[in-house]
């Protein structure tokens, strides 16, 4: 050691990392993360200034300690540049600019705090120690670096909560891609070897036009399906012409609209000079069928598969290897081309979170795609839609919201956050095409069935998928139909990799035309490519009734295909919304013809109804937004309200990732791994881990010791997530 002072211990090169290299690398890259926002400037001192304590010569004798393998106490950091902003920005001008300055900083290796307290940590901090400040302002003054003047442009208090989040964003992303660059060079040069969206359109266009020939070659002349699917890619690639904004893709399922959809975003980013594309799904279930789609375009390089979170410790400073590797692992979304879950989409943007947040800046000028738009919780779409909102119009972000059932938020009694929008439909006939593509023929079931009828009725077809709200309706059929070996089952409590599989198979029968009886839950009813001749739907909320149709006679093979709605005896259905939709639903079969299912009208008339009857803040998640308080907003805010946990189970080759996860934790190690997880509850995980059904691995990873069954997944667990929106 010469005096110099030190980021980081030697990484795989043997050279110490400098921190005057390493904060000029974290200034420069902060800042051109956060331009396309108009926030360069400010995320340009975050970088500057974020590990200035790391001039603390009880973090330099840390470093050292580690470098010789040896176990210091941690020495935390990040309060003395946030102290130092704090008094040169906060005291001197006597603002509040300072809490977009201090707060990322303070909070870049742990979580972003609430504001309304955060003054008085860095107040103790500048009285206990005065000469940190000066020591911290004799080194700024011999750094290399160019400090721009700042400004701050004065925003209402919701877009200013969302703009401090996006700043520690950027920071917290560009201090970790240059640790990962001295670290891992290797790594870090992968994260350029994305393919760009002009190399990706020309690849989509080849193969759209082949699927085009390959059915048309299969149905030996062009079917109204295949025509109706080349009308909504034709008009997508039409509208994508258009300027950023919010746009309505509406098409009846089976007409085509992931793909479609995938070509509007392309074509769309390509025209306005947009970075990527977010695909959000609601259910883990429909994200592997996606994801097979993109990259049997693309390629497996091509396409990020993000839905489960990499679990890093919240609040530490640790600087160790095996630490910094960790963090390091966690996703940002530099991709072109990402599939996520809403949870993973909607859990970020309101969490405060490091790990979590860390992807955010990147989702500035993009194309998101909110696929099954309609399942969005309602008691939370005035922040949900609020922010979404300020993406499009302070971020540059295009937003779809894609669905064959459009809710109406413009239109709401009590909604009033897309109120005075302009939303363009981007398949504008898409009336037409509902009343060309009718395909099944909906009756309601007089009668409650018992289990053991339902199944009588059942074993009465060759193919046949079920339907039903929970997860022990499911169970108490299949165990109804006994050993019936052309019964499967779909949930998320089989990993990724097990529905696929079973998907592969349920698919090859119908093809076939052999026996394949389908029980499952809602998890299967949205985009998932199957095609049976009949279902039976329990009775739910409208949108998930006519999702549910959307896999009978999917390609039209039938005059009509045959979709049975009953009320099972023994029935059970998740409370809240869910329940909310189901009694709007059974309102609306009661006072309109069962055909008028097949007008997208009557979805328009259920949403409305459906949004005036619930409180869309049910959380007043917005007080706490405006007050800065980001842990309250973080905890308020879920998708699903039960907090869920990972695990891995013991399926394929997943025993084989685990080992390489915890040998090198990498992000791609964790992309192989995804596969094989399984979301549990956690109060649930917590009575199954005390049980001995799991082991903790530490940092966030659990491994499923209990039986895994080859049709029902893990056995322990009387509880499906999938029951609720993913």
């Amino acid at each position: 050691m010469d005096g110099t002072y030190y980021a980081h211990t030697p990484g795989t090169t043997g050279k110490w990392h400098k921190l005057a290299d390493h904060l000029r690398a974290v200034a420069e890259r902060a800042r051109s993360f956060a331009e396309p926002f108009g926030a360069g400037e400010v995320a340009y001192w975050l970088g500057a200034l974020h590990d200035i304590g790391k001039i603390n010569p009880r973090f330099q004798e840390y470093l050292q300690a580690l470098a010789m393998g040896k176990t210091p106490i941690k020495t935390p950091h990040s309060i003395w540049g946030a102290a130092f902003l704090y008094r040169v920005v906060g005291r001197v001008n006597n603002d509040e600019g300072w809490k977009e300055l201090a707060l990322p900083i303070l909070s870049h290796h742990g979580r972003l705090p609430d504001g309304g307290v955060a003054a008085q940590p860095l107040l103790d901090f500048i009285v206990k120690d005065p000469t940190a400040l000066q020591a911290m302002n004799a080194y700024i003054e011999k750094l290399p670096l160019a400090l721009p003047a700042l400004s701050f442009t004065a925003l209402p208090p919701l877009r200013r909560e969302l703009r401090l989040r996006m700043l520690y964003s950027a920071l917290v992303d560009a201090d970790w891609l240059d640790t990962e660059q001295h670290f891992d060079p290797e790594t870090s040069e992968q994260r350029s070897c994305w393919p760009d969206l002009v190399m990706m359109w020309r690849q989509f266009q080849s193969d759209q036009e082949k699927l085009f020939l390959k059915l048309q070659a299969q149905h030996k002349q062009d079917t109204s399906v295949n025509r109706i699917r080349r009308e909504v890619y034709e008009s997508c690639v039409a509208s994508a012409a258009g300027s950023p904004g919010i746009y309505r893709l509406t098409v009846p399922t089976g007409g085509g609209k992931t793909r479609s959809g995938l070509a509007f975003a392309l074509r769309h980013a390509l025209e306005n000079d947009l970075r990527r594309i977010i695909v959000a799904i609601p259910y883990t279930s429909i994200i592997d069928q996606t994801v097979h789609v993109f990259r049997d375009i693309f390629g497996d390089e091509a396409v990020l598969e993000h839905h489960s979170q990499v679990q890093i410790p919240e609040e530490d400073e640790d600087q160790s290897p095996d630490a910094v590797r960790l963090q390091l692992a966690t996703e940002n979304w530099d991709a072109p081309l990402i599939v996520t879950t809403t949870v993973q989409l909607f859990d970020s943007l309101f969490s405060n979170q490091r790990n979590r947040v860390r992807k955010l800046h990147n989702v500035a000028e993009s194309v998101i795609v909110l696929d099954e738009v309609q399942t969005l919780p309602p008691e939370l779409l005035d922040p949900t839609l609020n922010v979404l909102r300020t993406l499009v119009e302070e971020y540059k972000v295009s937003l779809v919201l894609s669905t064959a059932t459009q809710p109406t938020f413009e239109e709401g009694r009590y909604l009033q956050t897309f109120s005075g929008l302009k939303i363009r439909e981007i398949v504008p006939q898409y009336r037409q095409h509902f009343k060309r593509l009718q395909r099944v023929a909906y009756k309601r079931r007089a009668e409650s069935p018992t289990w053991e009828e339902l199944a009588e009725e059942v074993r009465g077809f060759s193919q046949v998928m079920v339907v039903l709200n929970a997860r022990k309706d499911a169970l108490a059929l299949l165990n109804t139909l006994g050993k019936d070996e052309n019964a499967f089952h779909l949930s998320t409590l089989l990993c990724g990799a097990h529905r696929r599989v079973v998907l592969d198979e349920v698919k090859r029968r119908l093809e076939n035309e052999r026996p394949v009886r389908l029980v499952s839950t809602q998890v299967v009813e949205a985009g998932v490519d199957l095609d049976f001749p009949v279902v039976y739907r329990a009775i739910g909320p409208l949108d998930r009734i006519v999702q549910a149709a959307g896999r009978c006679n999917r390609e039209g093979k039938l005059i009509r295909g045959r979709v049975v709605i009953f009320e099972p005896i023994e029935g059970r259905a998740p409370g809240g919304p869910y329940k909310i939709g189901m009694e709007k639903a059974k309102f609306l079969l009661h006072t309109h013809p069962i055909d008028a299912l097949h007008d997208p009208e009557i979805y328009r008339e259920y949403f409305r109804r459906v949004f005036d009857d619930v409180d869309v803040d049910k959380k007043r998640i917005q007080e706490y937004r405006e007050a800065l308080n980001y842990p309250e907003v973080a905890e308020r805010f879920h998708l699903i309200d039960q907090d869920t946990v990972t695990v891995v189970v013991p399926y394929g080759s997943a025993l084989e990732q685990l080992a390489e996860w915890q040998r090198r934790p990498s992000r791609r190690a964790w992309q192989r791994l995804q596969p094989y997880l399984v979301s549990l509850y956690r109060y649930e995980a917590a009575r199954l881990e005390e049980e001995g059904w799991m082991l903790d691995l530490g940092n966030g990873m659990r491994r499923w010791k209990g039986e895994y069954d080859i049709r029902l997944g893990i056995r322990q667990s009387p509880y499906d997530p999938a029951d609720l929106v993913r």
